[in-house]
């Protein structure tokens, strides 16, 4: 994606040029490269970090929270990482989906989309087509990931199956992650005969476990695939899945930063 102007870049992200040059001094975004005539350039970065604020929003964050949580981001995340960022947070959110219109759906991307490209983020789950061939309904915390995978030579057919491959081990471990806290916390707490209070507690305590299993879930496999390229790539520098992949998988860091 080139460089944008303030304009392309509000329209690119759906909001205003009031807003982004408000969050601007709020420090929720980095300053743009001043280009010819000292006019501004925003890249891939901010587009991603005003997605990441929009998530927050929609999560009920406040404006003094969501500088709290940006404050904490790792320093030099590209898109690419704030893409996970953003996918992560809207992954315990409530299912959703936008309905969009061809034009829509382009003008999110940033980019014009052939056929191919869209059966692409179709196999990828990133939208699924409704009775009207033209509008879709859209993952939103999948769109960015799925619009820089556009680009990666991966057949349709390939990622066809790699995606049955982690939705088939996704499900299996999601069965004994549910089944471990059935057995070990949820019966016994029940057999003690709590009230309904608790029971109500209980219930939240499992709804707010969501994002903390999905980070060590997302840490694991990330420093797992890592293990998995260096085997097979021994005595040479493995070859790394983009930014993303290599940045959160750096055994130095600390977990935290993967989601933080």
């Amino acid at each position: 994606m080139s460089s944008m102007t303030v304009d392309e870049l509000a329209a690119r992200a759906g909001v205003t040029v009031r807003t982004i040059r408000f969050y601007s001094t709020r420090g929720l975004l980095p300053p743009p490269e001043i280009g010819p005539r000292r006019v501004g350039r925003y890249g891939p970065d901010h587009v991603s970090r005003l997605a990441l604020i929009e998530e927050l929003q929609s999560q009920g964050m406040t404006l003094a929270a969501i500088e709290r949580y940006v404050q904490r981001l790792p320093e030099g995340l590209s898109a690419a990482e704030l893409a996970i960022h953003r996918a992560l947070v809207a992954s315990w959110m409530p299912d959703t989906a936008d309905e969009v219109t061809r034009e829509q759906l382009e003008r999110r991307c940033g980019r014009a989309l052939a056929d191919a490209d869209v059966e692409r983020l179709a196999a990828m789950s990133v939208l699924e087509r409704t009775d009207d061939p033209g509008v879709f309904l859209v993952d939103p915390g999948l769109l960015h990931l799925g619009v820089q995978l556009l680009d990666v030579p991966f057949s349709l057919e390939s990622i066809t199956a790699a995606r049955a491959v982690v939705v088939e081990h996704a499900r299996g471990v999601a069965r004994e992650l549910s089944q471990l806290f059935r057995d070990e916390v949820w019966e016994p707490y029940r057999a003690s005969g709590p009230g309904p209070d608790e029971v109500e507690r209980m219930k939240s305590l499992s709804a707010h476990m969501q994002p903390v299993v999905v980070q060590a879930l997302l840490t694991a496999f990330q420093r797992s695939l890592k293990a998995e390229l260096r085997d097979a790539f021994p005595g040479e520098r493995a070859p790394q899945l983009g930014p993303a992949a290599a940045a959160a998988t750096d055994d130095g860091k600390d977990d935290a930063d993967v989601s933080r």
